[in-house]
């Protein structure tokens, strides 16, 4: 069954504002950020999606953890730390449709901090503000059917990925699935999600929109609880997810270095063979021996495999 929500001239005027933002980025080829800004928007999205939950640690401590050093701080936060970074260093391995691929994540991502990690709940719960109870969840006995529900709008449904993915989000947190961990994998599960749509989700770090308008993030949980759909949750994401990109564009003024062009080709081309016409017709900015010295760099750094002799050479990546 199709989630209740309706499109209003906001949704629609954000989906307009994030394609339009898309396709400079794709333009530009910035889709696949350079190393060390991957690795500084990983650490701004652990550290901001764990915040919201209460984790105490700062941006530098979430950094140490990430460089295998010590930290002090409460034991409980270091463990969520360290099974985030497990779970986002594999989220290219997840599958969005795929709820057992879900169900591994959470394993991983509440490992050591609940009693059945990547289970269903089997209790009831529910969300309390104060002293009082501000959402009933769904009885534990309706859970795996209505993620079963779930997982069929996500797979089947024909609306956008991007409002699927704030629809999946707020579902989640309405559903409670599990015992705990529910806000951290419904702001996980849409990075998941989004990657398909174009792989700079995967290192767009959203979260921190989030943490920073948290009160607004509340309200528009409780905004759409309160109408019975998630129309004010996908307004209020949608516009978190297009001042990320304006964030993110902004910081990558910076001309891409030959590396950067084979990352970012890796995520056209996966595993199948091309040529340098290819790679020259995705890259139309570059000359012809720019893109020769790309490849050769790419084949002497044992990032490609190279076959066939001059104009028959053909190369494609080692992993």
């Amino acid at each position: 069954m199709r989630p209740p929500y309706s499109i209003t001239p906001s949704i629609l005027s954000l989906l307009a504002a994030i394609s339009e933002k898309l396709g400079v980025i794709k333009a530009r080829h910035l889709q696949a950020p350079r190393a060390e800004l991957r690795k500084a928007n990983r650490i701004k999205t652990i550290q901001s999606t764990l915040e919201i939950e209460g984790n105490t640690l700062s941006i530098e401590q979430v950094t140490a953890l990430i460089n295998n050093k010590r930290v002090l701080g409460p034991q409980k936060d270091i463990v969520e730390v360290k099974n985030a970074i497990s779970v986002y260093d594999e989220l290219h391995r997840y599958k969005f449709t795929s709820m057992s691929s879900f169900l591994q994540a959470h394993a991983v991502l509440m490992k050591g901090l609940v009693r059945h990690p990547g289970k269903y709940r089997t209790v009831g719960a529910g969300i309390v503000a104060g002293s009082k109870i501000a959402h009933l969840a769904p009885k534990a006995s309706m859970v795996k059917a209505l993620m079963n529900d779930l997982f069929s709008y996500l797979k089947n449904d024909k609306d956008p990925l991007l409002i699927k993915s704030c629809v999946f989000q707020y579902e989640l947190e309405f559903i409670h699935p599990f015992e705990d961990g529910n806000g951290r994998m419904g702001r996980l599960w849409q990075s998941v999600i989004l990657k398909d749509l174009n792989p700079m989700f995967a290192f767009l770090p959203v979260e921190r929109i989030i943490k920073e308008k948290q009160s607004d993030y509340y309200k528009a949980l409780k905004m759409s609880d309160k109408s019975g759909n998630s129309t004010p949750f996908i307004e209020f994401t949608l516009a978190a997810i297009d001042k990320a990109l304006a964030e993110q564009m902004s910081e990558r003024k910076i001309p891409i270095s030959n590396k950067d062009r084979l990352e970012i080709f890796r995520t056209q081309v996966g595993k199948n063979e091309f040529s340098r016409k290819d790679y020259l017709d995705y890259f139309k900015e570059i000359s012809a021996p720019t893109a020769s010295r790309d490849l050769k760099m790419g084949v002497d750094e044992k990032l490609l495999k190279r076959k066939g002799n001059k104009r028959t050479t053909l190369y494609c990546y080692v992993k």
